[in-house]
């Protein structure tokens, strides 16, 4: 049994070394040519597998950028899930936010990295990979909702949420890509921050004192 369970372990290794792999050399090559020309099979090459191998990883070619939104999907959620007794989920979530503010969390926005400035470019530069962008942030708000409880009201918060956090990252984004620092952008970016989530408790009473 054990050994089984260590070649099971080693496949799943090896697996996330080459889904590793796969994404660095495609983003690489859609940074140095751009997205639009340069065609999954270079992908495939680069890396020395066959295009059918590259799909079982990826099955779009938006994919091989777009996972790295896929690793935060369930984000909020969990972080709503795993709130202290007594916290309110917007509470946490606040706190969250300003914690990854604090971080340079490229999530946030906040992060004036050269290799994270590329990827956003690349990504908010190309319309098909905004288009499916939003994909992610659908299922981004279904999974909140879900931990927020049943019904419209739910739903409708998990939507409201979702986008203060979308609007507050890409306003640090936009302001890093004009050429600001991280550091420079803070300040602002927690009063945002502070703003965004305080509209939220003024329209959301039900998760202000703990519902849902």
């Amino acid at each position: 049994m054990s050994g089984d369970t260590g070649e099971m372990g080693l496949r799943e290794r090896k697996k996330r070394r080459m889904y590793q792999a796969i994404s660095e050399a495609a983003i690489g090559l859609f940074l140095e040519k751009g997205f639009d020309k340069v065609s999954v099979a270079e992908v495939a090459a680069a890396v020395e597998i066959s295009k059918p191998t590259l799909f079982r990883y990826f099955p779009t070619k938006e994919d091989l950028v777009l996972h790295r939104f896929a690793d935060h999907e369930d984000e909020p959620a969990r972080v709503v899930a795993g709130r202290g007794e007594g916290v309110t989920p917007l509470a946490a979530l606040r706190a969250h936010f300003l914690d990854g503010l604090e971080r340079r969390d490229p999530v946030t926005g906040l992060n004036d990295h050269p290799a994270v400035l590329a990827f956003h470019r690349l990504l908010y530069g190309t319309p098909s990979l905004v288009a499916r962008a939003y994909g992610y942030q659908e299922r981004s708000e279904k999974i909140l909702a879900d931990a927020l409880g049943e019904g419209a009201g739910s739903r409708l918060a998990a939507g409201q949420i979702v986008a203060v956090q979308r609007v507050l990252a890409m306003e640090n984004w936009r302001r890093i890509a004009a050429g600001e620092s991280a550091d420079q952008v803070w300040p602002d970016a927690v009063e945002a921050a502070e703003l965004g989530f305080r509209q939220l408790e003024d329209g959301l009473g039900a998760l202000r004192h703990g519902e849902g």
